[in-house]
């Protein structure tokens, strides 16, 4: 379990998901994607999680930072080999710069918000957008840059696509923001689950899913896949079923492999159905 234990915990799971993610849209948008840009995807979700926990980490911890370096020092190590992979993999799609640039900047911003400087303390209470900010630049990394690799498909079918996955991936981010709820608070952190009841999340929920639902159906009429409806109503099952689990306690495992792995889940299911 110690090995699982060091994926999951050093963001390497949810990197893979990342690379899983960026193959479904490949299928679904019938391209063919170079393993530069699958390796650039890995190496900077793993950077970008792993800076993001040291981050968080640090600015809320009371250590010294020689004692926090030293407890956080396999993340360190992760981050700076997940840096120098994100180099090494950059040169080869060079093309995708500025879109590259862009999901940077939303990264970025998505982190602004642990900083300790007080100048930068509103952006603590930034609420709805901390939620929907991460669903968006999971969307965008996974299917725009893919997507600008190989620009063949029709505007309408990149709207269709980005809408459905932006769904998917908000439905994930309101159960890890149900989860951080208390502890955001006590941050001062603001999110979509601290600002309304428990309630008013089923309800969020529920219609987040519903869109998810009839987006993706109408995504995959539109290019007559009916398996890939199939897979999209699968998954939307076991997405709802793991919600439903979600309302109550559950452990580390739960939330970094189950909850991520419904990702892992999507793509799998969309390419058990394109065979």
């Amino acid at each position: 379990m110690k090995w699982l234990h060091f994926i999951v915990s050093h963001s390497i799971f949810i990197a893979i998901c990342a690379v899983a993610l960026c193959f479904q849209t490949a299928l679904l948008l019938h391209i063919n994607l170079t393993t530069w840009l699958y390796s650039f995807v890995f190496f900077s979700t793993l950077c970008s999680y792993n800076f993001y926990w040291l981050l968080s980490g640090f600015t809320f911890s009371e250590q010294p930072l020689k004692l926090f370096l030293k407890a956080y020092h396999t993340n360190v190590i992760v981050f700076f080999i997940a840096a120098i992979g994100l180099l090494f993999s950059l040169p080869h799609i060079s093309n995708l710069l500025p879109v590259i640039i862009l999901g940077l900047f939303f990264t970025l911003l998505y982190t602004i918000p642990l900083l300790s400087f007080k100048v930068l303390h509103f952006t603590r209470k930034a609420g709805l957008l901390k939620t929907f900010l991460l669903a968006f630049t999971w969307a965008f990394v996974t299917v725009y840059i893919p997507y600008k690799q190989v620009p063949t498909a029709s505007t309408l079918t990149l709207l269709l696509l980005f809408n459905n996955r932006f769904l998917f991936m908000l439905m994930l981010c309101i159960i890890f923001d149900a989860r951080d709820t208390k502890v955001d608070k006590i941050r001062g952190l603001q999110s979509l689950t601290t600002l309304v009841t428990p309630v008013t999340i089923r309800y969020v929920m529920g219609a987040v899913f519903i869109a998810y639902i009839i987006n993706g159906v109408v995504f995959r009429i539109y290019y007559n896949e009916p398996m890939q409806i199939i897979a999209l109503l699968v998954t939307g099952i076991v997405a709802a079923v793991v919600y439903f689990f979600s309302l109550k306690k559950q452990g580390y495992f739960f939330y970094y492999f189950l909850v991520d792995g419904l990702m892992l889940f999507s793509a799998i299911a969309a390419y058990v159905a394109s065979i």
